[in-house]
């Protein structure tokens, strides 16, 4: 009888010793449309990567270093069952399956070896260069930096738009949302910004990461072409989950490029991340929530879709000196419906944003590109993110573009206008012409300053409004050639002093004189 009572009490020993063991492992019970049910994970936490490996002769170590190792997210902890998004095939998956747990967050790869490269969500290669070889790994989700970590923007990230860099600034570190309608120009301004940053010193140009929400294949493969031809590649990472990818890596595509700006910024260098765009995130992150049985809420998206979002673009920050300086930019885009800002996504990225540049359909339809809607476009960074020479040139810009914009809805309706006001709209229409340019042609810091100088100071008042590019084409030309030494100057110092101001007004008089067929205005 004691024999017994003894081995009972060592089995029960043992189970108790093999309970984590067992605690570690679960099994599927059901699958479907992405989602995994598991039973046995009781020690499953939020955010924990899962091993679907059925294959119980290797070890934990062993089965993760397989090359076609399948995950799984967990997003519901359930009384009985944890809820798992697959970020895989499905189809590999089977009910009964084991999983393991790993009893990590999820973590992709970071470093400078993602330079130059195009991978996945999982930061997987998908451009066919060989395999990433780095050690570093960072946490797909961390918490952001604190309000005494940081310090104010007051460096520009000059996007090589005339019309943003002298209206609506952006700053490193800020965050601003890029916002409009379908074909209104919205990803030509975020590649401008990085085809702009070749013209940056080395030393100073930031790493940009471009993520592709929910594109097609066919789109993210033309912008990669259209880097790699302007040689901006080199500081440029693409993350691309594109529309055939499941839901779970759309939705964490977004945290991956936010991770691997942060490790960039952690080195006390710069990063620029793109979110393109938010909007398809958030359907992702739906559809997600809505299979997992959470309850929707306002148009179906769950009650937390504004966490998500503003726990990403928190994340986007200038970090003080004592914690090394370095800086993450954030330009979010959101698309709208009919122009419509008051829906539920465009409201939410607004609300914790920087500003937003606003694209106009009618104007993009009439020819303006970009088409910036000045009165609703704003920079709440403002002219601290600007330098002095674009500040003294770019000021009125903004005031007389919207005063222009009401004069000529106005117009429309009036039949006789006092002189003032169509000399105000004359300026007004020639300003418009100045600030259009094409897609793929920024312009470097000083060459916008030089061009909105001329504008402002009467150069192309006696140019017809159609012949304002041209123009300013060749004045740019001019200047370049014959006036080099003020280009350097001005990008050197920053600022337009007496010196200089006066050296561009004989300039513009030299220009002028030599270049008569293009000032034909009243003849």
């Amino acid at each position: 009888m004691d024999t017994l009572i003894i081995e009972k009490i060592q089995k029960e020993i043992e189970k108790f010793e093999h309970t984590s063991d067992v605690e570690k492992v679960g099994r599927v019970v059901r699958v479907g449309d992405g989602v995994a049910e598991i039973e046995g994970l009781q020690n499953a936490v939020m955010s924990e990567m899962v091993l679907f490996d059925d294959s119980s002769e290797l070890s934990l170590e062993d089965a993760m270093n397989k090359s076609d190792a399948l995950y799984g997210l967990v997003l519901n902890l359930e009384e009985d069952s944890v809820k798992v998004v697959v970020l895989g095939d499905v189809a590999r998956i089977g009910e009964g399956m084991l999983v393991k747990s790993t009893g990590r967050v999820l973590s992709i790869p970071v470093g400078d070896e993602l330079l130059g490269r195009v991978v996945n969500t999982l930061a997987e290669p998908l451009d066919g260069k060989g395999a990433i070889k780095t050690e570093t790994f960072a946490p797909i989700e961390r918490e952001a930096y604190g309000v005494l970590d940081r310090q104010s923007v007051d460096t520009p990230l000059h996007t090589g738009i005339k019309a943003i860099d002298s209206m609506v600034p952006i700053g490193r570190g800020q965050r601003e949302l890029i916002i409009g309608d379908r074909f209104t120009g919205k990803t030509t301004i975020a590649i401008d910004a990085i085809l702009n940053q070749k013209n940056e010193p080395d030393e100073t140009r930031p790493i940009c990461i471009y993520v592709a929400v929910g594109q097609k294949e066919s789109k993210t493969a033309r912008i990669v072409a259209q880097l790699e031809e302007a040689g901006a590649m080199e500081y440029t990472i693409v993350v691309s989950a594109s529309a055939a990818s499941p839901a779970a890596l759309q939705f964490l595509a977004p945290f991956a490029g936010a991770t691997i700006g942060e490790y960039f910024m952690d080195s006390g260098r710069d990063a620029l991340v793109i979110y393109d765009d938010l909007s398809k995130q958030a359907v992702a992150y739906r559809q997600l929530s809505l299979l997992l049985r959470r309850p929707p809420g306002r148009e179906a998206y769950p009650g937390d879709i504004f966490y998500l979002h503003s726990r990403l673009l928190e994340r986007a920050a200038k970090l003080n000196e004592k914690k090394g300086g370095g800086s993450l930019t954030a330009l979010p885009i959101i698309e709208t419906q009919e122009g419509d800002v008051s829906s539920y996504i465009p409201t939410n990225v607004i609300s914790i944003t920087d500003g937003q540049i606003f694209l106009d359909a009618n104007l993009f339809n009439k020819g303006t590109r970009p088409s910036i809607d000045v009165g609703n476009s704003v920079s709440r960074v403002g002219s601290a993110a600007q330098t002095k020479a674009m500040k003294s040139v770019g000021g009125s810009i903004r005031i007389e573009l919207a005063q222009f914009r009401e004069l000529e809805a106005f117009m429309q309706f009036a039949q006789d206008l006092d002189e003032a006001t169509k000399q105000r709209i004359d300026r007004g229409r020639r300003m418009t012409e100045l600030l259009k340019q094409r897609n793929g042609e920024p312009l470097s810091f000083e060459k916008q300053v030089v061009s909105i100088y001329a504008g402002i100071n009467g150069l192309f008042t006696d140019v017809e409004a159609e012949n304002v590019t041209k123009a300013e084409g060749v004045w740019l030309e001019y200047m370049d050639g014959q006036h080099n030494d003020l280009l350097t100057a001005i990008h050197k110092n920053g600022k337009i002093e007496d010196e200089i101001s006066e050296k561009l007004d004989k300039a513009m008089t030299t220009f002028k004189g030599a270049n008569t067929d293009l000032f034909t205005v009243g003849e």
